[in-house]
């Protein structure tokens, strides 16, 4: 059994002893905890908390335990039942609400769960908000209130509409070029809340002939439900039918967002964000910004249009505190996340797939014609073992020293920009290992350049 308690929440397998799993006991008082710290700095003072879940099988047991909690601290709550990430963050806005609970594991498996906080504005709390909330819970620095001053449950099952009406109200989203494309488009929502929003919201955008594939919200995901592509043959294999013009995978929480061509292949999860910032780029002269770890792509696609990339440390919110700092109009991560503030500032598959679909509607190409327009770069992803004697900080910094003639940014543990790839290290908060990701024009190339780095940590760490 797994627990993990981080600044961006608590997620752990069900089951098992208190502080081993994710369990009623500490459900309570993680949730207690965050519940303390929005009374002592929501600036909204409406006494509401929303709570949406995605579709696991563990959704009700944890749904009850948190509404229960929140309504003993004296939090009123609007339960707006199986909802997606981004909806729930749109909910918290349009409640006018002091906070939000998500109640997903994103990515991991169907054992797993998890409660992501958000703030009133429906964004994740920051670091130190997350560590003042795991303080609390630590010390358990919790009252609960009198019979008198119980919270009370409001239910609100409309805001998986409201979410798709907002989509189709954003300008770029072109409803009637969908339309006449005649698009035939298959999903896969891994039997989670997606099974639910993205037919509906496909309908809403004109498409009338669509595949559904796991669409059924049980929580019984039928493959590893992160959107990578080993874990995509089913819809591969019916866009190598020539089935569809365009496939469509979502995760739990339907925030991250993989495409795959006609013929079977993938877009890639990385180049999801780049599509759809060149449509909006066309539109929508401005900056951009992903985290350290994402493709060059979306910096040269940025370029091209005269705008300026930015870079941001890993992380959602780090992406939207870069977003803010430099009036961003698109911005996201390279795991398949769009932000975009014109809707709002959070990773959402709902926004990404109309702008996605209005790009592809004019552009008049296939999916993968699409995909030969942009830069070409492969990422690969490796780690380095380390001792648990091993200053990684230390270390980092000599890293840092040794290609001090490169571009070097450090927000984030140490990235080198070479001129024709580059290498992103991150120390793991969690064991004694070195993360390396690395990107260059193809598979090969792109390990060889971690390759290089990887070999000089080992020497130093044999001195």
């Amino acid at each position: 059994m797994s627990l993990i308690k981080s600044i961006s929440g608590i997620r752990g397998t069900i089951g098992g002893k208190v502080g081993e799993g994710l369990n009623p006991l500490d459900i309570v008082k993680f949730t207690a905890a965050y519940a303390t710290f929005i009374r002592k700095n929501s600036p909204v003072k409406t006494n509401k908390i929303v709570v949406g879940r995605d579709a696991r099988i563990s959704g009700e047991m944890v749904k009850h335990t948190v509404i229960g909690t929140l309504m003993g601290m004296g939090f009123d709550v609007v339960n707006i039942g199986l909802a997606t990430t981004p909806t729930t963050e749109i909910a918290v806005t349009q409640e006018h609400a002091c906070g939000g609970i998500i109640l997903t594991a994103s990515h991991n498996p169907k054992q797993w769960n998890a409660l992501k906080l958000l703030n009133e504005k429906g964004e994740f709390l920051n670091a130190a908000e997350g560590q003042e909330v795991l303080r609390i819970a630590e010390a358990e620095a919790f009252e609960f209130a009198e019979v008198d001053a119980l919270g009370h449950l409001y239910e609100n099952n409309t805001y998986a509409q409201k979410h798709i009406e907002s989509v189709l109200a954003l300008d770029l989203v072109d409803v009637e070029a969908i339309r006449a494309a005649h698009f035939t488009v298959a999903v896969d929502c891994v039997n989670s809340v997606g099974g639910i929003v993205i037919p509906d919201l496909l309908k809403a955008l004109g498409v009338e002939n669509i595949i559904k594939l796991n669409c059924t919200p049980d929580g019984n995901f039928p493959h590893n439900p992160e959107p990578l592509p080993e874990n995509l043959t089913q819809i591969a294999g019916v866009m190598k039918e020539g089935r569809a013009d365009v496939g469509f995978v979502v995760d739990p929480d339907v925030d991250r967002l993989a495409i795959v061509c006609e013929n079977g292949d993938m877009f890639v999860e990385e180049y999801t964000l780049v599509a759809v910032a060149d449509y909006v780029l066309k539109h929508t002269p401005g900056n951009t910004v992903s985290n350290l770890s994402s493709s060059r792509a979306l910096r040269d696609v940025t370029r091209s249009y005269g705008q300026q990339y930015h870079a941001a440390a890993v992380g959602e919110v780090n992406v939207v505190s870069m977003m803010k700092q430099t009036h961003a109009v698109i911005g996201g991560e390279g795991n398949g996340g769009v932000i975009y503030p014109a809707s709002h500032y959070g990773r959402d598959a709902l926004v990404g797939i109309a702008l996605f679909l209005s790009h592809l509607a004019k552009e008049k190409k296939t999916v993968s014609q699409l995909k030969a327009t942009y830069p070409a770069y492969s990422i690969a992803k490796q780690k380095i073992q380390l001792t648990p004697d091993i200053d990684v900080d230390a270390l980092l910094a000599a890293v840092k020293e040794k290609y001090a003639q490169y571009d070097i940014i450090d927000i984030d543990g140490v990235k080198i920009d070479f001129p024709d790839s580059w290498v992103h290290l991150r120390k793991s908060n969690t064991e004694p290992i070195i993360r390396v990701y690395s990107e260059a024009r193809t598979p090969e190339l792109a390990e060889e350049a971690a390759a290089g780095v990887m070999a000089v940590i080992a020497a130093m760490t044999k001195k």
